[in-house]
């Protein structure tokens, strides 16, 4: 008697898992499916852009600050500072 009520508790405890396992993937679905409504289009993949025409003279500002770095002109500090402007220019 006991093997059968062992395959009796094994068939249940393989049920309730079963259906646990089914609610939650519904779940988990539901949710991707929120957040797929509630999340903004992802931004299409641009080509990179072409070198604007000033980057020359970005180029030229940046060799010019980093001799005067290294002529003792600039402390490593005033430098980043510099540098920070003029790339976000």
């Amino acid at each position: 008697m006991s093997l059968l009520r062992t395959a009796a508790r094994a068939s249940i405890a393989t049920r309730v898992i079963g259906s646990t396992h089914r609610r939650q993937q519904q779940r988990w679905a539901a949710q991707d499916a929120a957040a797929a409504q509630a999340a903004p289009p992802a931004a299409q993949p641009t080509a990179p852009a072409a070198p604007a025409v000033g980057m020359a003279s970005v180029i030229e500002q940046l060799t010019q600050l980093g001799q005067l770095r290294d002529a003792g002109v600039l402390t490593d500090a005033e430098f980043e500072a510099q540098k920070q402007r003029i790339l976000a220019a």
